[in-house]
């Protein structure tokens, strides 16, 4: 036997390259790239990018929060996969001109006149005739005609000896311009991915691992965290208060945060709002001047939404605008009792900042004293209160008890909500603030300024929430003849006094007792007391087992009707509670009265049908008030608003190249869709009684009627009426 030579693994090699780059470059693999970069865009654009991750788990819950987070569902255009993916992109559509484009070249070149005359028969268009002229007489017709067209025309002269038979092929080309459709198109996809590629986080990440730099999440060490002015791409927030001047923008990574220098500094002048006539917003716009250290002169500019500002080859957005430190007055209002507290009657503080200097006893939850963190200030509330305005009187006595009022959704909300007539009011300032314990733990309040028309009748708003993911539960109390909290609130703090209790149940048992039984006015007093005690939380309920009742509040309507559940059999309970709430009602009234007297005030009659609904209000708001969470209310008693502006700052150089790719796209896909490459020959052959032989064929990149009727037309210019034994069918025909 003989020994054979192994092959060598060389070409192994060389075809196993070959085919991962015929893999690259085909078509197939582009769009399924495209593809997937068009899911993930998609989904880009419905989840929310960049929020805080309690946003998502309060949108999702925790498990699916998690996993797409996992996945960089946040954070999509700046996540490792969708990077990779979109330079395989580009890598593959390269390859794809890169292969494509010679061949594209090479026939762009050619008529490609050199066709044997036989071939014209495998044509789908396809047809012959006989003409009585000489075939240098049909050329010089032919080639005037399809001139006047605009077809781009070669000719060849074919000698019999050496091409067959003797004659004319003439080659016509109409619309080559398709062919540049391929190559714009895909270019279009080329640039625009690495526009996007050039003006995302990538530079940023790729400078922060070249130079080694930390993103922080807050304080003082950014040394390490600058990025160079000489950026040449980033899109940074940047903050500025009215009166300030700052060059410091921030860009937003998902580690934190990184400082992006501006080569000038912006300064707020002022921030300006103007609004329509129902109070809403219509026109956001900045002031402010640019000092650039290489110019002696500020240049003042003016930015609004939509209206960005241009200097220096860095746009300026007007992004949003947020508190910029005001300067507000809070008036701390007590729940329990009046006095007996130290410390201002009025705080000063400003938004974005604590109040560390309170008294020990004024806030405390337990053992744990509460520190004061004002958030927010809001000088105009703009409101749909047209089904408050138009609401029955029977839906001035729903039952709103409970902090959580539902009903208050028809009166809160965005004013910009469809659906019903609107009546947009703005309801006046607010302020939001925190009380945040020892522990870091904090439930965040928002108190309206002035009352707001509900049902009515004025209401004042005191909100709370246990975190940013809820919406706020309103405490809504009445107003009294000064539209001031202070009647409810001494209504409030008598509550509390045991004193006074049991003064306004002996007045209510002798004013409504009969004079010539005591007895009556005796059990009428102690009925009063009972009420009062019970709706004031002074009476602990306990459950059968002898244990408190945890789950019932400590006071207020809910703990009557425990009590009612436990000491009265259910066949008496609707009389007795009837009862048992016109008792509590006149005791109240009688508390009302003493509270004025104490204060000063001339006492009121219960007659008054304002008393009245003051009255009714006043009780479920006292119920409602036994769950408010603290024994204190802020009020916001005066305020000097600082605005500032938050603007977007970018650097985008591959802004203009995505400008090209969209043109170009533009233009590749006008010049595949509407562009229809064409190709016509036309054989020409002197037969011997000196008429000529006449042979044509017309191919398209695609078969339409338009190219079924443009093959008529030139038929019939060429054969005139041509015999039907010698043409075929065309496409239409057939």
């Amino acid at each position: 036997m003989t020994a054979q030579a192994l092959p060598s693994p060389v070409p192994a090699r060389h075809s196993r390259r070959r085919e991962l780059l015929d893999l690259l470059a085909s078509m197939r693999f582009a769009i399924a790239l495209l593809t997937v970069i068009c899911i993930a865009s998609a989904i880009g654009t419905v989840v929310k990018q960049g929020e805080p991750m309690v946003n998502y788990v309060d949108q999702f819950g925790p498990f699916w929060a998690e996993a797409f987070g996992a996945l960089g569902l946040y954070r999509i255009y700046s996540s490792a996969w969708f990077l990779v993916i979109l330079a395989f992109l580009v890598i593959s559509t390269s390859l794809c001109i890169a292969r494509n484009t010679p061949k594209i070249l090479a026939d762009w070149r050619t008529h490609k006149e050199g066709i044997r005359e036989r071939a014209l028969q495998a044509f789908h268009h396809k047809a012959a005739g006989q003409l009585a002229e000489p075939a240098n007489v049909v050329e010089g017709q032919v080639l005037q005609t399809l001139q006047a067209q605009g077809w781009s025309i070669k000719t060849q002269q074919r000698d019999a000896s050496k091409q067959g038979e003797a004659g004319v092929m003439i080659a016509a080309r109409l619309g080559k311009a398709n062919k540049v459709g391929y190559i714009a198109a895909h270019t279009a996809i080329v640039l625009v991915c690495l526009g996007g590629l050039f003006d995302g986080d990538l530079v940023v990440k790729v400078q922060a691992w070249a130079q080694d730099l930390q993103p922080f999440r807050g304080g003082t060490e950014l040394a390490n965290s600058r990025l160079s002015e000489r950026n040449p791409a980033y899109r940074a927030q940047l903050f500025v208060s009215e009166g300030q001047r700052t060059n410091a923008s921030v860009i937003h990574l998902e580690q934190g945060m990184l400082v992006q220098p501006l080569p000038f500094e912006i300064e707020l002048k002022k921030f300006v709002v103007e609004y329509y006539e129902t109070g809403m917003p219509k026109r956001f716009a900045s002031d402010i001047v640019i000092h650039d250290p290489r110019e002696k002169v500020a240049k003042p500019f003016t930015i609004e939404v939509n209206h960005p500002v241009v200097y220096d080859g860095v746009t300026i957005f007007q992004s949003s605008f947020e508190d910029g430190g005001s300067l507000v007055k809070l008036r701390p209002l007590y729940l329990d009792r009046a006095g007996g507290r130290s410390g201002p009657e009025v705080l000063d503080a400003t938004v974005g900042g604590s109040v560390a200097a309170l008294p020990a006893d004024w806030l405390t939850q337990g053992a744990s004293p509460l520190q004061l963190e004002v958030t927010g200030l809001r000088v105009i509330n703009v409101e749909n209160l047209a089904d408050a305005q138009s609401a029955a009187p029977a839906a001035a006595a729903t039952d709103v008890r409970g902090v959580n009022l539902s009903d208050l959704s028809k009166h809160l909300g965005s004013g910009a909500r469809p659906g019903g007539n609107k009546q947009l009011v703005n309801i006046g300032p607010s302020v939001t603030y925190k009380l945040r314990d020892a522990a870091g733990q904090a439930r965040e309040y928002q108190n309206f300024m002035v009352p707001v028309e509900l049902d009515g009748y004025r209401m004042f708003l005191l909100g709370v929430r246990d975190t940013p993911a809820e919406s706020f539960r309103y405490l809504r109390v009445p107003a009294d003849e000064a539209m001031s909290l202070q009647g409810w609130l001494r209504l409030r703090q008598a509550l509390n006094d045991k004193v006074l209790r049991d003064e306004a149940a002996r007045r209510f048992g002798e004013a409504s007792g009969p004079v010539d039984r005591p007895e009556v006015r005796e059990q009428l007093t102690v009925s009063a007391q009972r009420s009062l005690d019970l709706f004031a939380g002074a009476v602990a309920l306990e459950t059968a087992a002898g244990q408190p009742a945890s789950d019932v509040p400590n006071g207020g309507l809910m703990a009557l009707s425990r009590f009612i559940e436990q000491v009265v059999p259910p066949a008496q309970r609707e009389q007795t509670s009837g009862t048992l709430i016109r008792i509590l009602n006149g005791a109240l009234f009688e508390l009302y009265n003493l509270s004025r007297t104490k204060a000063g005030l001339p006492a009121q009659s219960i007659d008054d049908p304002a008393v009245q609904a003051f009255m009714s209000r006043a009780v479920l708001s006292l119920s409602d008030a036994m769950l408010y969470p603290v024994p204190v209310v802020f009020m916001l008693d005066s305020f000097e608003q600082r605005q500032a502006s938050v603007f977007q700052v970018t650097r985008t150089p591959g802004r203009n190249v995505v400008y090209l790719g969209c043109v170009l796209l533009i233009i590749g896909v006008f010049a595949m869709l509407y562009i229809r490459d064409r190709r016509l020959w036309v054989w020409l052959q002197q037969d011997a009684g000196g008429g000529t032989r006449v042979q044509m064929a017309l191919s398209s990149t695609r078969q339409t009627l338009d190219t079924d009727r443009e093959f008529d037309r030139l038929r019939q210019t060429v054969l005139g009426e041509a015999p039907n034994d010698l043409t075929a069918p065309t496409a239409k025909e057939s």
